[in-house]
């Protein structure tokens, strides 16, 4: 079975399009929706209506936990307030259906997929160095974990004296000994130097991984931010990539 697996979309309509268009050509059974679909761009809705259509797995983000109002906003930095209390205005009741209905996490065969960490998944802690890897890799037992939340195209690898790799997202067939973090970067808000969407292609039955990145109208995306007033930096950061 061929999975694509999108994350972190934050209602970037056109880089949705653009990344849905791509996986079409890739002959997948199954796409995989790890979180955040809503918060910072200025498409909630239409991104929620097209995951829910095409997603057969949709996750909870930790801003779908926001939007619902789990989420302590002492712990936003100001930008983020701004976007979330944007976000929840334009929501509706079906919006907010559709993300209550979105589970934690998931696992499918030897393969579990999470928006954050599977280490107290609603705590959405990140997974940056090793340190974090350690907690999460003793978080679960399959052989390969699919995350999202950094926006960071990130592998991490632990073999079988226990030690963990860090390595930049690549395309890669992983060893049966050893067990995989795999975080699959960001569809709508990039922030590896790299602005294009990024998603990843995950084969269970030959066991390769394999990232796309597409390019869409950034320009359009920005100009629609701006008409919604959201905040500067968040309109900035898309054709820098960070």
């Amino acid at each position: 079975m061929k999975f694509a697996l999108i994350s972190d979309i934050h209602a970037n309509l056109e880089a949705l399009e653009a990344v849905l268009r791509d996986i079409a050509t890739q002959h997948v059974d199954s796409i995989n929706c790890l979180g955040d679909i809503i918060g910072y761009g200025s498409d909630p809705l239409p991104c929620l209506e097209l995951v829910k259509e095409h997603c057969d797995v949709i996750l909870m983000g930790n801003h779908e936990h926001a939007a619902l109002g789990h989420l302590d906003q002492e712990h936003l930095n100001p930008v983020a307030k701004v976007s979330l209390a944007w976000t929840q205005e334009q929501l509706n009741d079906r919006a907010f259906s559709i993300i209550a209905e979105c589970g934690m996490d998931a696992v499918i065969g030897n393969s579990r997929f999470v928006h954050a960490s599977p280490y107290k998944p609603s705590e959405w802690h990140y997974i940056l160095a090793a340190a974090e890897a350690d907690i999460a890799f003793r978080s679960f037992t399959e052989h390969i974990c699919f995350v999202g939340h950094t926006h960071l195209p990130m592998i991490f690898v632990e073999v079988e004296n226990g030690t963990h790799r860090r390595k930049v997202g690549h395309d890669f067939e992983p060893d049966e000994e050893s067990r995989y973090i795999v975080n699959i970067g960001s569809v709508g808000q990039p922030r590896d130097n790299d602005p294009r969407s990024c998603y990843v292609i995950y084969d269970m039955d030959t066991m390769e991984v394999r990232y796309r990145r597409v390019e869409y109208d950034i320009q359009r995306t920005q100009k629609k931010m701006q008409q919604a007033q959201l905040p500067t930096m968040l309109i900035d950061r898309l054709m820098a990539g960070r």
